[in-house]
Order: C-alpha cells, then sequence, then structure tokens
C-alpha cells in the first residue's frame, strides 16, 4: 500500500501519511479476509495507490484510490492483469495513530468520514477476491461480490462521501458491486472463468486452444454487452488488459485476428487503436 501526500499543503506534517500508509498495509496484509489458507505462492499480488489530491479541513481528506491486481497463470511466471482500476472518489477522515479498521458488522463506524477508507478499501479486497475466485471455479467468487455488495447497502453516509449511491454516477463502487451480483450479468462470471481456466491457463502447452478459450470468453462479453451496453462491469473488466489481448490474437491466424479485432473493437472503446495492432 503506497500513500502519496505531495498536493497537500506543506504546513501539514506529512509523517502522518506515513503512519496511514504502514496502518493500511496492515489492514490489507493483516486482516483474514477469507477462510482459505493460501501458501506464500498462492497469495494474490496487489497494490493499492492512495494519491492523496485535496485537504477538505477539519483531518479530512479528498484521493483517488489506483487498484492493481494480478493473477498468476500456469505453467510460467507470467501474471495476468486482472484489476486495474482508478476510483477518484475517495473521501476520509484521518487523524495520526487513529486506527483504521474494519468490522463488516458496524462498517459505519463511530464517525462516518473516519470509517469511509477503511470500507473503501475492505469493497476492493473483495472485488479483488472476487475476481480471483471466480478465475479458478465458475461463480466461485460470489460470496466476495455479495460481501462487497453488502459494505455499499451499508457504507459510511455524510456530506462529503460519494461513490456508494446508484444515482450519484454510472461508474462507481455501487455500479460494480450491482452488476457483479446481478444474474443479468451472469455471462461476465462465465467470460472471467474461461478467459484464465480455457484460455490463459492452457496457452504454454496448447497456444491454439488457449486462443480459443479466450476467444470464447470474449464472445460471451460481446452477448453481454449487446444485451447490457455501456455497463460498468465491461469497462472495469477490460482496463489493464488491452496488451495482453493483443499480445494473445498477434499470433492467430487471419480469420481468428480478424474475429477477435472485430469484437474488440465494438466492446472496449477507449481502446480501439491499440486493437488496430491486430493484425
Amino acid at each position: 500500500f503506497t500513500v502519496l501526500s505531495q498536493a497537500v499543503s506543506s504546513q501539514v506534517n506529512k509523517s502522518i501519511f506515513q503512519t496511514l500508509q504502514t496502518a493500511l498495509t496492515n489492514l490489507v496484509n493483516q486482516r483474514k479476509w477469507t477462510k482459505d489458507d493460501f501458501t506464500a505462492n498462492e497469495k494474490i499480488q496487489c497494490n493499492f495507490l492512495l494519491n492523496i489530491t485535496k485537504e477538505l479541513g477539519d483531518n479530512v481528506y479528498q484521493a483517488s484510490l489506483t487498484v492493481q491486481a494480478a493473477r498468476p497463470v500456469f505453467s510460467t511466471t507470467y501474471e495476468s492483469p486482472m484489476i486495474n482500476f482508478i476510483d477518484d472518489q475517495v473521501t476520509f477522515r484521518y487523524q495520526e495513530f487513529q486506527p483504521i479498521e474494519f468490522n463488516e458488522n458496524r462498517i459505519q463506524g463511530n464517525d462516518p468520514s473516519a470509517a469511509n477508507l477503511p470500507a473503501v478499501v475492505a469493497y476492493y479486497v473483495n472485488i479483488i477476491l472476487g475476481f480471483d475466485y471466480d478465475s479458478y471455479a465458475l461463480r466461485g467468487g460470489d460470496a466476495y461480490f455479495q460481501k462487497a455488495w453488502n459494505i455499499v447497502n451499508n457504507a459510511p453516509e455524510s456530506r462529503d462521501i460519494t461513490g456508494w449511491k446508484s444515482f450519484e454516477n454510472l461508474r462507481n463502487r455501487y455500479w460494480l458491486a450491482e452488476n457483479m451480483n446481478n444474474n443479468r450479468f451472469g455471462l461476465m462470471h462465465e467470460a472471467i472463468y474461461n478467459y484464465y481456466r480455457s484460455g490463459m491457463d492452457i496457452f504454454y502447452e496448447n497456444e491454439d486452444a488457449g486462443r480459443n478459450g479466450i476467444l470464447n470468453s470474449l464472445n460471451f462479453l460481446n452477448t453481454l454487452n449487446a444485451d447490457n451496453p455501456n455497463s460498468m462491469v465491461m469497462q472495469f473488466f477490460f482496463q489493464g488488459k488491452s496488451k495482453e489481448l493483443v499480445n494473445v490474437f498477434s499470433k492467430a491466424d487471419g480469420d481468428m485476428k480478424t474475429r477477435a479485432r472485430d469484437i474488440l473493437t465494438k466492446i472496449d472503446i477507449s481502446n480501439t487503436s491499440t486493437y488496430k495492432d491486430i493484425k
């Protein structure tokens, strides 16, 4: 966990943010988030970067949170980017040495502004776990997506807090958790599972079969996008994946290249120029 505070006034003692960084690192690494035990090489590689952009007064800060997570690919040392997202709606109160704790039974805590940062971090930890478990077993991440949805429904509320409400924005924490728990988006779970277990995980041993698995995943997403255009979760899935997909399909035969490029330029519009490299 990294905390950046360059944008904060020089009158604020920057050691506060070093203490905050340590507390957040401990929250993520020392709290037991699942009932499963992981060996060191099974632990999910993730990075959190909290960039404090504004001081609002009364120890309240505005920040953006970058969340990144990667998944190891079978039989290789390669790690596939699974999540790469920036949430710029993070407001919180923090005083040095204030405990940074998360209790899923008391998400709002005594002070909503102080409780908001651990709630946001816990939300993304559960989203990461949901995607990771989904990538190994079909619907394997459901319990974690439900935990994220529970945080949304019990999120801290105050004047400065945003990101948890459906009406505030079409791309926020509410909509991501809503999509991952809504059966209308069931194909997203199929796509995540196929992308990894029938695609990336067998790519090393059989490139053609791996490419087919990933193309199947894109077909699921194409259908999903036709039924639910411009959804939050579609954008979330593709963040950070465009280069990987170009690498996967650049060595495909002509017909598969065309099919992959046609689907990708339609469902991941923000990376259209990147997909032109599939040729």
